[in-house]
């Protein structure tokens, strides 16, 4: 008796969830405008510029080898990351740093400036542990890293807007 009311409950609850439009979000699509981007930067060899490069790529976005050939240009104008003493113990060691990532850039095609110069910048804090050094340098990397993928994200998702 109890068995057939749970059946019907969980089949109506499915339809339910089904009829509501629910889908997960997915990749966004670019603009054709930006089917062959053209990525411009002083060194090419940084977190951010493999991240944003990756996330083109993943988007369907072909990356040109020259600006001539690009649909548009994106300019990073800085990419820089460093990090911030928080907090020193009482025998005047280090207890936190503050890892930041900032990044300026600008899009244009030929002439015309499609997105004006703008920034973004994240931070993020960890303890350090002088015992552990190779640890806590590996974890400041991975930090770096994972804010160089949140950064090409933002500018990704600001890119598909144009």
């Amino acid at each position: 008796m109890m068995r057939p009311f749970i059946l019907c409950l969980t089949l109506g609850f499915l339809c339910i969830v089904a009829g509501c439009g629910f889908h997960l979000r997915g990749q966004a699509a670019l603009p054709s405008s930006l089917a062959t981007p053209y990525l411009e930067a002083s060194d090419h060899y940084t977190p951010l510029y493999a991240a944003l490069g990756a996330r083109l790529r993943a988007a369907g976005a072909k990356l040109a080898t020259g600006p001539a050939a690009a649909s548009v240009v994106i300019h990073l104008h800085v990419d820089d990351t460093g990090r911030e003493l928080l907090s020193v113990s009482a025998r005047n060691t280090p207890g936190e740093f503050e890892v930041h990532y900032t990044v300026e850039y600008s899009v244009s095609a030929g002439e015309q400036e499609l997105l004006a110069r703008q920034q973004l910048s994240l931070t993020r804090d960890y303890s350090y542990d002088e015992s552990a050094v190779l640890a806590k340098e590996h974890e400041e990397q991975s930090l770096r890293a994972a804010l160089a993928d949140e950064l090409a994200g933002l500018m990704l998702r600001r890119l598909t807007a144009l």
